[in-house]
Formats: structure tokens, sequence, C-alpha cells
């Protein structure tokens, strides 16, 4: 059995994750930590994996002292960016225990990790592409990270193909164009109603591609949550891994 602590536990996404792993055939839960309680219980001798849903302003802290006793972390938590991705690599490079691994994924949802996918392998061939989400008012996250990591896809895809900056010929947008993320407007919508929704538009003279990937209930986040858990107990991740694609074979 798969001992997992869930840290954030009474959270929308933690409470979520804490059902999945009772469900699950191959797990047991460890511990079930609220984002404000003291994670000294948990070490490598009584969990394998914790699964982090807190707050963007908590989970560092929560990973590293995770990672500095000897526990392998799936996270859910959004707000990464480069330099903190750097802290959870040298703690890493210092991690008590060989071989321990990281995993931090952008969006858990099958339909949305293959959106991501299928955008990146389109854009080389499109004049044009703007991305955006849609969510819920409680998310606390704009853009969200999901858009984030597609609009970086996208923009890779197209330096490797040599295509130049899209056009754009407007001269004031008062910030309604959104958020420029590598060259790649980003627009967040957060209404009622919502829960997670992304759609990729692609454009060329007379055509257009529309990618969307729609998740309607955090259930849809449980099947790559346990697929990361999974991955990271089977030992052949070790260090820092973004993206859960890692686990998909794309």
């Amino acid at each position: 059995m798969i001992r997992v602590a869930v840290i954030g536990a009474k959270g929308r996404m933690g409470s979520s994750v804490v059902q999945a792993v009772n469900a699950a055939d191959d797990m047991t839960l460890s511990h079930t930590i609220d984002h404000e309680q003291d994670l000294a219980q948990i070490d490598s001798g009584n969990t394998d994996i914790a699964v982090e849903f807190t707050v963007p302003t908590s989970s560092l802290g929560n990973v590293l002292t995770l990672v500095g006793q000897g526990v392998d972390v799936v996270v859910g938590t959004t707000g990464w960016d480069e330099s903190k991705l750097e802290q959870v690599r040298h703690a890493l490079a210092e991690a008590p225990r060989d071989g321990q691994a990281v995993f931090i994924a952008p969006n858990f949802a099958i339909s949305a990790v293959l959106a991501d996918h299928f955008a990146a392998q389109a854009a080389r061939y499109f004049e044009s592409v703007e991305v955006l989400e849609m969510h819920h008012p409680d998310k606390v996250d704009a853009p969200s990270g999901t858009a984030v990591h597609t609009a970086q896809a996208i923009a890779a895809a197209r330096r490797e193909a040599g295509l130049g900056p899209m056009p754009d010929g407007t001269l004031s947008d008062g910030g309604s164009r959104g958020q420029v993320i590598d060259g790649v407007h980003v627009h967040a919508v957060r209404l009622r109603g919502l829960n997670a929704h992304e759609e990729i538009l692609l454009g060329n003279a007379g055509e257009q591609l529309v990618i969307r990937a729609d998740s309607f209930d955090r259930g849809s986040f449980m099947q790559g949550v346990l697929l990361a858990v999974r991955a990271l107990v089977s030992g052949g991740y070790p260090g820092l891994n973004v993206g859960l694609d890692t686990f998909l074979s794309l």
C-alpha cells in the first residue's frame, strides 16, 4: 500500500484528494494536515508521498520542509515561477534520501494536459494564437498556472519553428488584450458557475482551430493526482518534474 499524506486536506482540492486516496485499492492515508498545521509528524518512516494542495504563499515552504524530512511530494498548488523551482532543485540536491522527487502540476486534468500538448504541436502552423482561461471567482491566481504553461509551450514551439511576433495592430488597449506571456496574449475570466476551462484559439487567413478543455468538477483532477502518486512511488522520476505530460508518454 502506498502511504499518502494530504497537506491542505480541508480545502476544496485537498478534501477531494482524501476521498480519492480512500477509494484507491493501492493507497492508504497516513496523515491529513490542514495548511496551517505542523508538518513535523510526516517523515519517510510513515509516508511515501505527500500531496500538497494549499495556497501559493505556503506551498514552497511546505515542499522544502517535506523534502528535508525525506518525503517525496506531489504538488497541485499553483503560483510557481523559476526562482521557486530553483529552490526546490537545490533542496533536492541536498535531500537526506537518494532519489527523492518532487512533482509539480500546472493541471491534473488529462484533458487539459492533452490540450496543452496539442496546442504546442499546432502553434508552429498558425500565424496567430491566443489563450482564454475561465475559472470560478474563488480562484486566487490569474492567469491560471495552466494557461501560463500553455502560453510558454506555444511560445517555445513558435521559436523552434522560426516564427516571429504575432500580428497585432492594437494601438492602445487599456489592458484589455490580456497578460502577455512569452509573446502570447492570455485572457482570464472569473465567473460564478464556472469550474476550470481553457480555450486555445489558433488562426490563419481564412481558417481557425479551437482547442478546448473543460473540467466540470474537482473529480476530473483525481485521475491525474493518483497517476502522479503512483509514478513517483515507482522511483523512476528522481529530482524535480513539472507537468503531467511527464507520465503520459506524449
